[in-house]
């Protein structure tokens, strides 16, 4: 979700593009000026097969001495600005393309802003339509196109979508409406599953961004051209203390919504991967995609990571013969979309790395497949930053084939190597108070942040209830590519407990400063590379919760998903356990009941232990890229 204010062989002469500076000659000025000299803009009702009726707005080039291709994005987040006098300061995906003249659509979805129809979260896919009342986002897809292809003059009867995060979803059920004008496709950091991205991680309700989120996104029942009022006022600088002060996570609703807003509200009434969640997974659907797709997300990204890896996977493992491209880049969410990025914090990656996209990577592939086939393309299966190194790298698979799958275990005094534990009493504990929870940034915020994801965590390392272990200094480079698999053996003086995991880049102490960022220490600093939490009452199982029992050994088991980065020669690796990370998750009352009906005196601290022994084993999995 965008909140509020809110990746042929390996190609040895693209492999170090990651000093290549791309460079964009148009004012955000001179690129309005063009729209405004160089399109018409109208406005329209669409037609559904259903009867409802979409609005739709098209930004056509005054230009009629040939025809144009159609590229479209539907969001549920405003067509804005409305009237066919007002025009968007920028159109289509990226600024690259505007002088090609493409002709841009956009469009309200269902249920949305001047759209008719009822709006439904992650609308669920149906694979078989027996009638016209049988709709979903595919046959809207299907139906738009369509009558644009058969209403919009001079265009090529060529089309394309892109979206990024809620319009990505909608890119992505787009991409299996089948109709024969679709021929290029970039779900961009697409929502996928919400229980698993946006709503909840593994269980841990994502308290910080749903509870801002949803005070903006409202339910409507006609449709309006006029943002909503929020439901209320939220204006502290300190979302930790705001969130600690709220209590337990029932009085968001208690105390805030009130039942006003169905969308926060369904959060409450379905806590486990019931039908209700499972439904609006389009990962199952998307099967025979038989047009070009780019697969677009950012290693940083705060909301939809797990949409952006497992989009590009149901893909391309379900539509045999594809023609499917993934690009990852050090971003975060919708950051490729930029003027820049070129850094996070305090983390630079040497390179405008969003310009490079847009104009080698995105313009190209639109271009190619909606313009003229015979312009060049030369993208790899995978075009990804390797990150530590600061470099684009080129694949002919994703994950490399040349990836060995490489194991760290916790060992006692705080380490981490590659031998398996021999001791039989090895164990390390901490005190995990949910009154007092482990900030998910040590920087002030108002709950919600995307630099936490390269975030120093010295913070976190100082806290007697985060627990860390690291190997010995680095004599090579390492260079970790795919998904991080933790294993855990832990118990718990409680029936229910979180767990979160993270993976660190350990700098050396003599890191010496860098003049972009005088005032941050990287003697030292532990970079974020990865992390994740999952609520331990579904280790076992998304649809059943199970309770722990206290003081039993039990093993979890969670992924933190992929990275590309590589521990330079003199760094370490680093790995921190914790049970809170607050108030980016909720806190788990560390008591077996549905947390979205505890009350305050649920709340209780308890002794966790994380086993690093022969008979209880804990480590983490990954793979080594091997040159």
């Amino acid at each position: 979700m965008l909140m509020r204010n809110s990746l042929i062989c390996l190609l040895f002469f693209l492999s170090f593009l990651g000093k290549a500076q791309s460079t964009y000659q148009y004012s955000i000025a001179q690129d309005s000026a063009y729209i405004r000299n160089n399109y018409v803009k109208s406005e329209f009702m669409v037609k559904m097969r259903d009867g409802v009726q979409l609005f739709t707005q098209v930004y056509a080039p005054k230009d009629k001495s040939k025809q144009h291709p159609i590229i479209m994005q539907r969001t549920p987040y405003s067509c804005n600005p409305y009237g066919t006098d007002k025009f968007k300061k920028r159109i289509g995906p990226n600024p690259f393309m505007i002088r090609e003249n493409y002709i841009v659509v956009y469009q309200d979805v269902r249920g949305r802003w001047a759209s008719e129809g009822k709006f439904v979260e992650m609308t669920p896919h149906l694979d078989k339509k027996s009638s016209e009342k049988d709709i979903d986002e595919s046959s809207d897809t299907y139906d738009t196109i369509d009558w644009l292809i058969k209403n919009i003059p001079n265009n090529n009867g060529k089309v394309g979508q892109w979206g990024i995060s809620y319009p990505g979803f909608f890119t992505s059920a787009g991409s299996v409406s089948q109709h024969p004008a679709l021929k290029a496709s970039s779900p961009q950091a697409p929502m996928a599953d919400l229980w698993r991205d946006d709503a909840f991680h593994l269980g841990a309700f994502m308290l910080g961004a749903n509870f801002g989120f949803y005070n903006f996104f409202q339910p409507q029942t006609q449709p309006t051209k006029n943002r909503p009022a929020p439901y209320f006022s939220f204006d502290s600088p300190d979302g930790y203390d705001f969130y600690l002060k709220m209590g337990p996570t029932r009085n968001a609703e208690d105390q805030y919504y009130k039942k006003r807003n169905e969308y926060f509200h369904e959060n409450f009434d379905h806590p486990n991967f019931d039908e209700h969640w499972q439904k609006r997974n389009i990962l199952p659907h998307l099967q025979n995609i038989k047009h070009a797709v780019l697969v677009v997300g950012g290693w940083y990204d705060e909301q939809d990571l797990y949409g952006t890896f497992k989009t590009y996977q149901a893909m391309e493992k379900q539509s045999p013969n594809n023609d499917i491209r993934f690009v990852v880049g050090p971003w975060v969410h919708g950051g490729w979309a930029g003027s820049s990025g070129q850094s996070l914090a305090d983390v630079e990656f040497g390179s405008k790395t969003s310009l490079y996209y847009q104009e080698k990577i995105e313009s190209p592939f639109f271009n190619h497949y909606l313009i003229d086939e015979s312009l060049s393309l030369n993208l790899p299966e995978a075009t990804l930053f390797e990150t530590g190194n600061n470099q684009w790298r080129n694949f002919d698979t994703y994950p490399p084939k040349n990836a060995q799958e490489t194991t760290l275990y916790f060992q006692n005094g705080g380490k981490l190597g590659l031998t398996k534990p021999q001791n039989e009493n090895g164990l390390t504990s901490y005190v995990s108070d949910p009154n007092r929870p482990v900030p998910f940034s040590g920087k002030i915020n108002d709950g919600f942040s995307a630099e936490y994801m390269v975030e120093d965590q010295r913070f976190a390392y100082q806290r007697p209830d985060v627990i860390s272990f690291e190997t010995d200094t680095l004599k090579d480079d390492l260079t970790m590519v795919g998904n991080i698999l933790a294993n855990l053996k832990v118990s718990t003086t409680g029936t229910d407990s979180d767990w979160i995991v993270k993976v660190i880049d350990v700098y050396p102490n003599s890191t010496p400063s860098n003049p972009a960022h005088p005032d941050v220490i990287y003697g030292g600093y532990q970079q974020l590379i990865r992390s994740e939490i999952i609520r331990g009452k579904y280790r076992n199982d998304f649809t059943k919760p199970e309770a722990f029992i206290p003081g039993k050994p039990t093993e979890v088991k969670l992924e933190l998903q992929d990275v590309l980065h590589t521990f330079k020669k003199g760094h370490k690796i680093m790995v921190q356990i914790q049970s809170s990370c607050f108030p980016w998750a909720d806190r788990n009352p560390q008591k077996f009941v549905n947390i979205f009906e505890a009350k305050e005196s649920d709340y209780q601290k308890a002794t966790q232990k994380v086993y690093h022994q022969k008979a209880y084993p804990s480590f983490i999995t990954f793979g080594v890229l091997k040159n």
